[in-house]
């Protein structure tokens, strides 16, 4: 053919000078490689885009089941939840009121003093509102021997009332330490000092009051 013969014969120092047919094959050769390499380029690209979207698909068809499988599930969710919210307003009523606080609090001194130890002090102080429940620390000096603060405890743990008395920052020493290395003896004084905390529950306008009060505290403005 005289395409082939035209190749066959070029003169690559005289470009300007090949033939007709030769210099239209080369255009259409270098059209074409320019087709395929451009087309080459944008199937790359969606080729990653078509990945990424294929990730995405599986994410979101896992998120669909796990909600799916949620809200199956969520009326009985909600019954358990409402079920163990009323089991902690049943264990928070066996806590005491507010009206109930203060004479508390004179059971549990007297059950002190029944109990045979001497109270050097007893001083409750301000009451802390929490989320449902307020705490009342109680300044305390003591003394009395092992058998005596047992029976403290022992009393308390007996009120009609439950009462949750927790230690903070309270020491059980001698009165009278003895020499270095000597066992104290079963009647020795001891002095315990210190603050505890006891607990009421707080009835639902108080608990309101509590969110309410502590929304308003710095770092929690709205």
């Amino acid at each position: 053919m005289k395409l082939f013969d035209d190749l066959r014969n070029l003169d690559r120092n005289n470009i300007g000078g090949w033939p007709k047919s030769v210099k239209t094959f080369f255009t259409v050769l270098l059209f074409l490689v320019i087709m395929l390499v451009g087309w080459y380029i944008v199937i790359s690209d969606q080729q990653d885009t078509l990945q990424n979207l294929a990730g995405q698909e599986t994410k979101l068809k896992q998120e669909f089941s796990d909600k799916q499988a949620k809200s199956v599930n969520l009326e009985a969710l909600q019954q358990q939840l409402d079920e163990m919210k009323d089991m902690l307003r049943q264990l928070l009523r066996q806590l005491p009121s507010k009206t109930e606080m203060p004479e508390l609090l004179v059971d549990v001194s007297q059950t002190a003093l029944s109990a045979g130890l001497q109270q050097e002090l007893f001083q409750p102080g301000t009451e802390v509102p929490k989320d449902f429940y307020a705490e009342k620390p109680i300044q305390l000096k003591m003394i009395g021997t092992y058998h005596q603060f047992g029976a403290f405890i022992s009393g308390v743990a007996s009120l009609p009332r439950v009462v949750i008395l927790t230690m903070h920052d309270v020491s059980l020493t001698p009165l009278n330490p003895a020499g270095k290395g000597a066992e104290p003896a079963a009647n020795q004084l001891l002095v315990l000092q210190g603050t505890v905390k006891t607990y009421r529950y707080l009835d639902d306008s108080e608990t309101s009051e509590a969110k309410n009060s502590k929304v308003k505290k710095p770092g929690g403005r709205k």
